[in-house]
């Protein structure tokens, strides 16, 4: 793949033998996101579970004190009182079985997180073959499948974000953005890893966190030191 000369002089300054601490990595990512719109800093944590087995899955959310610097569009599946509560909470599109078709038939996905009422998921897991494999099947765990629909739609626009285990055992989860202060990018890292290091299932043999690497949209990696991490 060829690469960009811009590409090429940021990924000079990193040395890929190196594991570096939390805030040289922050400074040296943000330092390389060199495209021409708002880079998203992203972490990527290789863990040593096993994703096949129900007691070493990891998923989970996290409010992250900087948010992530997306705007963030909210569908609620909800009726009555629910559904006037998440209408006064700014949800972006609240609705219910007639939301089935929109999505199934005309392909409509203009909404990065669902929230759903406990007594709406059997509607919305009709929808479960074309939310699933995006990854937007509202969740109990992550606080997505709730009666306090206000605090799940407030929560989400401060910041929340979802952390999982996807096929390889990888946790792939935004930051921030690269114009966010590296005090800003530390802490929602700090929080993110707090969140990561509590949520160990206590079933994990071996390594938990096998690797930890720092990276912006067009950028490229940098390690972190993981037993510091950890530490």
């Amino acid at each position: 793949m060829k690469r960009g000369k811009r590409y090429v002089e940021a990924a000079k300054a990193i040395d890929r033998a190196t594991l570096y601490d939390t805030a040289e990595a922050i400074a040296l990512v943000k330092k390389a996101a060199v495209a021409k719109f708002d880079e998203t800093i992203e972490v990527h944590l290789r863990t040593g579970c096993d994703g096949r087995h129900a007691d070493q899955q990891i998923r989970g959310a996290v409010v992250l004190p900087h948010g992530t610097g997306k705007t963030v569009r909210i569908l609620v599946f909800a009726k009555g009182v629910k559904a006037d509560e998440a209408q006064a909470a700014v949800a972006d599109y609240v609705g219910a079985e007639e939301l089935i078709p929109k999505i199934q038939n005309e392909g409509w996905l203009d909404f990065d997180v669902v929230v759903a009422t406990p007594d709406m998921m059997g509607v919305v897991g009709r929808l479960g073959r074309v939310l699933g494999p995006k990854g937007l099947m509202p969740n109990p765990k992550a606080g997505t499948v709730t009666m306090d629909v206000t605090k799940a739609i407030n929560d989400i626009k401060a910041g929340k974000i979802e952390y999982r285990l996807d096929k390889t055992n990888i946790i792939h989860v935004p930051v921030g953005k690269a114009s966010f202060t590296e005090e800003q990018l530390a802490d929602n890292f700090q929080t993110l890893m707090d969140a990561i290091m509590k949520a160990k299932p206590s079933t994990v043999k071996g390594a938990y966190l096998k690797s930890v690497t720092l990276t912006s949209t067009m950028g490229p990696g940098v390690k972190l030191n993981v037993a510091k991490l950890m530490g």
